[in-house]
């Protein structure tokens, strides 16, 4: 039985763009495609030039949105290179039934492509969270350890300024299935989270964008050596270390209300955890502890998928390390629900706000330096991790983050779900 029946009996399969705009309106999703252009433009730092290359990348049931976003991209004169997902069984079939050069293997052309692009657009509307879940995770991982030289491609145009991305998602039945709601009310959700009930979305955004930049200056102007986060269940000692800095809502998720470093490694010490539950590659993991010791995961456990996280976190040497540490403000994050899905779950809000960890690859972003001195000997030095994964792992419970200073005094920087600035 192919993995995608499962989900849809025959027969009863809609047409998930008609279902779509069931759920969100068409002044949504127009609301929606002006947002994730205003979002690439501010991920890449400078407004994208006729004639630059966007690749715009979309699950099949997101369709209706990349439509609407394939317009606005002609409008500008830009040119897009239009690629779709695979389907849920495509998916499956290839890790469960690829050979190990199938899983491994690049289509000619592919290096060139990423070498030429300005822009990126992804568009994620999962039909399915667990389709996966019988594939063996070093399958998964082959593939993912085989992309790492392409995702590295992006991130030296990056870099140089050259190269920006973003990233959206579309409800669907299985997405709010699993976060135990009606698709109507998971619609809503991503509406609200959005701001796409507004009479103008992106003028909103760039309202929160001000606002998120106040802080992360006052973060930056506090230069905290170390941060000392302590929840129930959670006692963890997070080192900053050098030439860093806090970063976050850049343009490359929407939504983002999330504050971010990548700290030093090697200087997380103590336990972490992780309430809220998380789906990845088909697997659901729940109740994660997590206990660093000179900056490693000594113990890993988990109250479901305990196997699958410590798959996970052998990957590579680097999965066994933290690549990032988030802050997020309940007072611009209208998320307060479940989502089932990291990029509303990292950035919830809810009563208490949020902190996540993320283990494996670190984002250079933080680096405060110039960033053509950043090679690979600078980023070992300074502690930014490097791995294939990455992967955020969400703590919602009422929390006190306390910053050590470099000048020996200490102050509270996060209470009850809100900056302390």
């Amino acid at each position: 039985m192919k993995a995608e029946s499962r989900f849809f009996a025959v027969g009863e399969k809609l047409n998930v763009k008609e279902k779509l705009l069931d759920m969100l309106t068409d002044k949504h999703l127009d609301a929606y495609a002006q947002v994730m252009i205003w979002a690439l433009d501010t991920a890449r730092g400078r407004r994208l030039r006729a004639g630059n290359l966007v690749l715009l990348q979309s699950d099949p049931a997101a369709a209706a949105l990349a439509e609407k976003i394939y317009t606005l991209l002609l409008r500008r004169s830009l040119q897009p290179v239009v690629r779709w997902n695979p389907t849920v069984s495509m998916e499956h079939d290839f890790y469960a039934l690829g050979e190990d050069k199938q899983l491994t293997f690049h289509p000619p052309g592919t290096k060139e492509l990423l070498g030429a692009l300005h822009g990126a657009i992804h568009l994620r509307a999962p039909e399915s969270l667990t389709h996966l879940r019988d594939v063996r995770p070093e399958r998964i991982s082959m593939a993912t350890l085989a992309r790492k030289p392409l995702r590295d491609i992006l991130d030296a145009r990056e870099h140089r300024g050259l190269f920006g991305w973003t990233l959206a998602m579309l409800p669907t039945e299985q997405m709010a299935l699993a976060a135990n709601m009606d698709l109507e009310a998971y619609s809503r959700q991503i509406v609200k989270a959005c701001y796409l009930d507004s009479d103008d979305a992106v003028k909103n955004w760039r309202e929160v964008f001000a606002a998120i930049s106040r802080i992360k200056r006052w973060l930056n102007g506090l230069n905290p050596k170390a941060l000392h986060v302590v929840s129930e269940n959670m006692d963890l000692e997070v080192s900053i270390g050098e030439q860093r800095k806090w970063v976050g809502l850049s343009g490359h998720n929407i939504p983002s209300f999330e504050v971010f470093l990548s700290p030093d490694w090697r200087g997380v010490r103590g336990v972490y955890f992780a309430d809220q539950p998380s789906y990845r590659n088909g697997n659901l993991v729940s109740g994660v502890r997590l206990e660093f010791s000179d900056g490693r995961v000594s113990s890993a456990q988990a109250e479901q998928g305990e196997a699958f996280l410590r798959s996970q976190v052998s990957m590579d040497q680097g999965a066994a390390q933290v690549g990032e540490f988030s802050l997020t403000d309940k007072r611009f994050s209208r998320i307060d629900a479940f989502m089932a899905n990291t990029l509303f779950d990292e950035n919830y809000g809810g009563a208490s706000g949020n902190c996540h960890l993320a283990l494996g690859s670190s984002y250079v972003e933080s680096f405060s330096g110039r960033m053509a001195d950043l090679d690979k000997r600078r980023k070992r030095s300074l502690g930014f991790n490097e791995s294939a994964l990455h992967w955020d792992l969400v703590n919602t419970r009422p929390k006190v983050v306390t910053a050590r200073l470099r000048s020996g005094k200490s102050r509270v920087i996060y209470e009850n779900g809100e900056f302390c600035c």
